[in-house]
């Protein structure tokens, strides 16, 4: 049967179906997802808080520990510090005033509750029932959290057992406990071993932090976790510590105002957290309101549940927020449905034009007509985007000779990049195997270095000695040959000198000097007198700026030795004459004094990029003659060794600005002492 393009019964079946098609899945559609959204949203939402709360716990944790951590390595720092170890040399009469002093300055500086240096017979005597003192007297530094009785306490501080002491409040749905009040205090304590020079244990270190009542510590990990504007909808973040299920440090406040210290948890938390060991992250309620809470316990040194960790939020304004938002989606879900039984019946004839142009242009193109497109249609739907992507797709089946030639120049990129990759990995590999060979010279040249002023010794002990019997043999009668005799002692020394040096060099860490503390300006002054001789052959002047009046601890030789180094090296990059600064300056960091600086410029011709990449490199020369090429190495290594290290400044024909950074005393004390 044959139909002319207007025939009214089939247009009007199509619309219906297609209005059909588009409202029955609405009606059916959108109320079931109002009723998924209801269910599974709001258990999504629940999920969430439980994520953020997990997550608000790390963050508490995470802070818990980087407390104790920064407590043991604050302890630690000190039992190996160079200040103890002065004051424990000091007569007996002083070292009680001035260990007093010491400890308190540290005490108030780290925040800590107590901080006692116990010797090693009172130690021992403590250590059965204090953890961290029998690790220490094994030689390892430890911080853990305990429980203290009230009598472990006084005996540590009478103060810190009144602090301890908690009234018990009655709480709803807590376990029953007879008890009144809560005599224990949870700590968190370290102990670290104090050695002698020669390796003795002289000691034990060990301090500590009462978390009972400890309301800053709580309000600065409440800050932490749930900062001003972290929770919105008017929630409010609450942190706590628990002794057991006591509360002993919380900001959760009472109905009166006050801080809820003494009241308990409830049964179901202290049954999964402290009897079962899990973690509780869901509701809870806390002293009056539900929480979207989390807890976690605190183990001892023993592994034992002796406390809990909890953060949490209020829930209600969370909870008032999913209602209101289930609300509006309701409410969004009906406009939208009665908006789109509207648009679809005025919309309905648009879909006619872009089916029909379609199927025109596939009716041209299947006469040849291979030009022929659809269009730009009005409609902006799917048959817009389906009239839209034809077009592209014909205009694709041109395009085919020109995407292959792109993809042919593509390729050829690719392989030029590929071997350009390749290259670079040749010339990496090339500069790994020098530096192996280098590294590989140098053990060599150590360890023949090490053998030759061995073997030397032995013939300068044999002449030195049979030197001192024919002294003694010959007796009045060696006085017309004396100034011989002395010339061969001298030079007898002077070979001991040498021998130690090649040994410094082969082992430097077997070899370091007495630290004294030197100052800046006595040192250029002694270094400007050693290499005068320089000085006086070239047309040099010399500036000097001492704007620091610090002192630094370290070898007074070594770091002379580095100076005069950097000295020969300026000198001699300005033969025809030439600027030679010489400076003191003080070095601070975020406003906190950390040591001096040295510096050491010249107005020579400067260095290449090149030149400052191998400059401290071993047997780099920069074609200067007699040199060895270990000058510069050797002094950045004495440098690093105190924890400083050594900076250049400089281009092509600007000269050059040697830094040495020193602090005020080595970072590495006890391997430097």
């Amino acid at each position: 049967m044959q139909h002319s393009p207007l025939n009214p019964p089939s247009r009007r079946s199509i619309r219906v179906r297609l209005l059909l098609l588009a409202l029955l899945p609405l009606g059916i559609a959108l109320p079931a997802m109002v009723a998924v959204l209801a269910s599974w949203g709001g258990d999504y939402f629940d999920r969430l808080l439980v994520t953020k709360v997990r997550a608000d716990l790390a963050v508490a944790h995470g802070y818990y520990e980087r407390v104790a951590e920064g407590m043991g390595r604050s302890v630690e720092g000190l039992a190996g510090s160079a200040r103890l170890a002065r004051v424990l040399t000091l007569p007996a009469v002083q070292r009680a005033a001035a260990m007093d002093d010491l400890l308190d300055t540290a005490r108030l500086a780290q925040r800590l509750d107590f901080l006692h240096f116990l010797p090693v017979d009172r130690s021992i005597q403590l250590a059965a029932t204090w953890p961290v003192l029998d690790a220490a007297l094994a030689g390892v530094a430890r911080t853990e959290t305990e429980l203290f009785s009230a009598e472990q306490l006084r005996a540590i501080d009478p103060r810190l057992a009144e602090r301890a002491l908690t009234p018990l409040l009655e709480t709803a749905n807590a376990q029953i406990d007879r008890r009144q009040v809560e005599e224990r205090g949870l700590l968190i304590h370290t102990a670290a071993p104090v050695h002698a020079a020669d390796g003795r244990l002289l000691g034990v270190l060990a301090g500590g932090a009462l978390l009972n009542k400890n309301l800053e510590f709580i309000d600065r990990l409440n800050e932490i976790v749930y900062p001003e504007g972290a929770l919105p909808l008017g929630s409010a973040g609450t942190a706590t510590l628990f002794l057991g299920d006591v509360r002993v440090a919380t900001n959760v406040r009472l109905f009166e105002g006050g801080r809820a210290i003494g009241t308990r948890v409830s049964a179901a938390v202290h049954q999964a957290v402290l009897d079962e060991g899990r973690t509780w992250l869901d509701r809870a309620f806390v002293v009056r309101d539900w929480y979207v809470s989390a807890y976690e316990p605190l183990l001892d040194s023993r592994g034992q549940r002796i406390g809990m960790l909890y953060v949490g939020f209020l829930e209600g304004p969370f909870e008032a927020a999913k209602r209101s938002a289930l609300g509006i989606v309701v409410g969004l879900f009906g406009l939208v449905m009665l908006v789109a039984g509207v648009f679809a019946v005025l919309w309905a004839r648009r879909v006619f034009k872009p089916i029909e142009r379609m199927h025109a242009t596939m009716h041209a193109i299947e006469h040849g007509d291979s030009a022929a497109r659809v269009g730009e249609v009005e409609s902006q739907d799917e048959l817009g985007v389906v009239a839209a992507h034809f077009d592209r797709l014909l205009d694709q089946l041109q395009a085919q000779a020109s995407s292959l030639k792109r993809w042919g120049q593509s390729l050829d990129a690719k392989v030029a990049e590929r071997t350009a990759e390749l290259e670079q990995a040749v010339a990496d590999l090339k500069a790994a195997q020098s530096q192996l060979v280098m590294s590989e010279k140098l053990a060599a040249i150590g360890q023949l270095t090490a053998g030759v002023a061995h073997e030397i010794n032995n013939p300068v002990a044999v002449i030195q000695g049979n030197l001192d019997v024919l002294r003694d043999i010959l007796g009045p009668a060696a006085e017309p040959v004396a100034p011989e005799i002395k010339l061969i002692h001298e030079q007898v020394h002077r070979i001991r000198l040498i021998v130690a040096k090649l040994l410094q060099f082969a082992r430097p860490q077997d070899y370091v000097g007495y630290l004294e503390p030197v100052s800046p300006a006595q040192l250029i002054q002694d270094s400007l007198l050693l290499v005068g001789h320089l000085l006086k052959k070239g047309n040099i002047a010399i500036e000097q700026h001492f704007d620091s009046t610090r002192h630094v601890l370290c070898n007074r030789n070594e770091l002379q030795q580095v100076l005069i180094n950097l000295l020969v090296n300026a000198i001699q990059a300005m033969p025809e004459g030439g600027v030679l600064v010489l400076a003191a300056e003080d070095w601070d960091e975020a406003d906190m004094p950390v040591g001096l600086k040295l510096v050491v410029a010249d107005t020579g011709p400067g260095l290449t990029v090149a030149e400052r990449d191998s400059l401290f490199k071993p047997f780099y020369t920069a074609k200067k003659p007699g040199g060895t090429g270990l000058g510069l190495w050797v002094s950045l290594s004495l440098i690093e060794r105190y924890g400083g290290r050594i900076s250049v400044d400089s281009e092509p024909g600007r000269g050059s600005c040697f830094t040495v950074w020193l602090r005020f005393e080595p970072l590495a004390l006890e391997r430097v002492v």
